[in-house]
This record gives structure tokens, C-alpha cells and sequence, in this order.
């Protein structure tokens, strides 16, 4: 531990004085490599030495530094340069050679975002001991290990020691995106979405379409359980915003959607669409004009509810608190307790039994399931 301690404190000690990043392409004609880099690729010169032959030069354009050397060992390079294709004159090559080798590469800057057409599949994940590392320090916990064909992920997110999170400003691309704090707290901000707040247990929010964000705190235990699609998706990083940003505009539309904060101290439990059961709806549906829905569902006693075939994109339910048991038609009867999640397949039928006091946090895409 004491090694690792001193390790990041040197780590961030270098950190401190980087002030440029370059990549390193070894050339055999800097002059040639040179005017190809300024004349055909538009990037500028920043430095070149010796005065009287010239071996070294560094340039820069479209986000990247390059230092070009004549003495570097040579080594096959791809440069991949991020466009606009379609604005590009008719008949540019897409891929390019320089003079000493550097293969050129010229992809579209913004591809739209894939989602796999997926599969229909039941999904039961179990509480166990397989957690893993991931952003920012937190542990995660697969709950759809499938990803039923790329379209979905689905993960049980803790943080044991709370206190600061070394997280940053960024985004995700991404189609649908849904944060429910389970147990303890974690203070948030949003992209014009006024100043931080606390997200407590039983809250809820929706991450539209890269709208920036970041958490800044966590309380000891806290757990979250984050819906994806598609299942992979990137994250990126944005280092100029500053967040809060200066305007409030919950209405902003990021993609199609809104951002949505569910409170749960304020929410009231209405009817849901089973007897014996209640349910405190999110936002989500509107915040998504319908795209999907998420709810927390309760039993007031016990409580029993069958359902038809849906024939949805996505149900899933998780285990809140209680004890549930399940009947889903071709995949046997299981017991749900506290932590268990499951997704219900489209085609086939089910049945909930649930003790007095359940909760289970339902999220279905769309958020009305069309029968089957």
C-alpha cells in the first residue's frame, strides 16, 4: 500500500508539469514528410531545428501534435485523421501514404451510433462475488453478461469507501442511459442543470444523449444499478467544460431527450398495472417521448400479478428489497430476493408472487410493452 502511495504521488507530481502530448513519426526526408504534413494534411509548424539542418520538427492540427525525426528508429504507423466525409471534394483518397511510409487514414468524425438488433433471451443474475474495476475506481457487477446481442447492458455499480471520486467532465454516446441510486449518496452535476445535488437512494435520473456530467462524491456504500443500450458505447471525456455550467435549461433537448431527476422524497405511489401493487413512476417515459419507462414497483401485502407475452425490446426487473418469486413461462419458477435481477424475454408469459413490502425496479423499452 505504501508503495502504491508513493507511486501516485510521483504519478501526480509528473502530471503537473506535462504541457504538451506529441507523437513520434520517424522519417527518412524530413523536408518531404514536412510539406506533406503542412501543404496536403494543413497542419503548422511549431518548431524545427538545427537552423542550418534541419532534423527534427514538431507540428500540430485537428487535435494532434506530431514530431517528426529523422533519427527515430523506424516503425509502421497508421495516422487516423477524423473528418467530415461528405464535405471532403469529390474524389480524396481515404487512405493516404507520406513519403517515409506513415499510412494515412481518413474516417468519418461522428459515425452515427450503432445498436445491434440483439436477441430475446431470460436473464437471471444472482448476488455474488464477481465484481470488477472499472472508470473511475468504482466496482461493477455484470447483470446481463450476454449483453443479449450487444443491445443491452445492464450493471450493479458500488463504490465500499465513500469520499471523493476521481471522476471527470464527460459524455456518452449513446441511445438511452438510466442512473437509479439504490443505497446510500453521491453528489452530481449535470450540463445546464444548475448546481450540484445530492442523489439519494430511491432516485432516479436520466442521462440523455451527451449531455456532460461528472460525480464529485459518494458516501461509504453506495450502489447504483445503470441501464445501457447499445451495450457499447463510448465515453468521452471533455477537458474544456467546467461544470456547473452558467445556465439553468431543464428543458434542453440533448438527442431527442431530456434529463430527468427523480426524487423519491417527493414522488407519490399511484396504481400499477397489477392488483395488489403500486408504483412510483420516474419520468423517464416522458423525458423520453416513450422510448422507455422505468418505475419502482411496490407490494402493498402480499401480492400476486400474471402477465400475457410482451412483445417489447427490453423488460427488466431487480430486486430492491423483498422476496419475490417468479414464473416465467419455458424457464422454470425462481426466487428473486434482494440483489437478484432478471430480463423477461418477449414471447413469453410470467407470473410475480411477492411478499408484503417488495420492491422491484421495472425498466422496459419501449416504456409501453405492446402485447403479444
Amino acid at each position: 500500500m505504501e508503495d502504491r502511495t508513493t507511486s501516485n504521488a510521483a504519478g501526480a507530481a509528473l502530471a503537473e508539469h506535462v504541457r504538451m502530448a506529441q507523437v513520434l513519426l520517424p522519417c527518412r526526408d524530413l523536408a518531404a514528410t514536412l510539406a506533406f504534413f503542412t501543404d496536403r494534411l494543413g497542419f503548422k509548424v511549431n518548431l524545427i531545428f538545427p537552423a542550418d539542418s534541419p532534423h527534427t520538427a514538431v507540428v500540430s492540427g485537428h487535435g494532434l501534435t506530431l514530431r517528426l525525426e529523422t533519427g527515430a528508429p523506424a516503425a509502421p504507423m497508421t495516422l487516423r485523421l477524423l473528418c467530415d466525409l461528405a464535405a471532403l471534394p469529390a474524389g480524396t483518397q481515404h487512405a493516404l501514404t507520406s513519403p517515409d511510409g506513415t499510412r494515412i487514414e481518413l474516417v468519418e468524425a461522428r459515425l452515427p451510433i450503432e445498436v445491434p438488433e440483439g436477441r430475446q433471451e431470460f436473464v437471471l443474475s444472482r448476488m455474488g462475488d464477481d465484481w470488477g474495476i472499472g472508470r473511475a475506481g468504482m466496482q461493477y457487477r455484470d447483470l446481463i453478461t450476454s449483453r443479449l446481442g450487444g443491445r443491452f447492458i445492464a450493471s450493479h455499480i458500488r463504490i465500499p469507501v465513500g469520499g471523493p471520486v476521481p471522476d471527470y467532465v464527460h459524455f456518452h454516446r449513446i441511445r438511452f442511459q438510466m442512473i437509479y441510486c439504490k443505497a446510500g449518496w453521491a453528489r452530481l452535476v449535470y450540463e445546464d442543470q444548475g448546481e450540484p445535488f445530492l442523489f439519494h437512494a430511491g432516485d432516479c435520473v436520466l442521462q440523455p444523449p451527451e449531455i456532460r456530467h461528472r460525480v464529485l462524491e459518494a458516501s461509504d456504500g453506495l450502489e447504483v444499478v445503470e441501464i445501457g443500450c447499445p451495450a457499447l458505447h463510448e465515453t468521452f471525456a471533455d477537458h474544456a467544460m467546467t461544470l456547473p455550467t452558467p445556465h439553468l435549461l431543464p428543458e434542453r433537448d440533448f438527442g431527442g431527450q431530456r434529463f430527468m431527476r427523480h426524487v423519491a422524497a417527493k414522488a407519490q405511489w399511484l396504481p400499477w398495472r397489477a392488483k395488489g401493487f403500486e408504483m412510483r413512476d420516474t419520468g423517464i417515459t416522458a423525458a423520453t417521448d416513450g422510448l422507455a419507462g422505468a418505475r419502482v414497483v411496490r407490494a402493498r401485502d402480499r401480492a400476486e400479478a400474471k402477465f400475457g407475452a410482451h412483445g417489447g425490446e427490453f423488460l427488466f426487473f431487480f430486486v430492491l428489497a423483498g422476496d419475490v418469486a417468479l414464473d416465467v413461462q419455458g424457464h422454470g419458477q425462481p426466487r428473486l430476493r434482494t440483489n437478484v435481477s432478471c430480463v423477461i424475454p418477449a414471447g413469453a408469459s410470467y407470473a410475480l408472487e411477492a411478499s408484503a413490502g417488495s420492491e422491484l425496479l421495472e425498466v422496459a423499452l419501449p416504456a409501453e410493452l405492446p402485447n403479444r
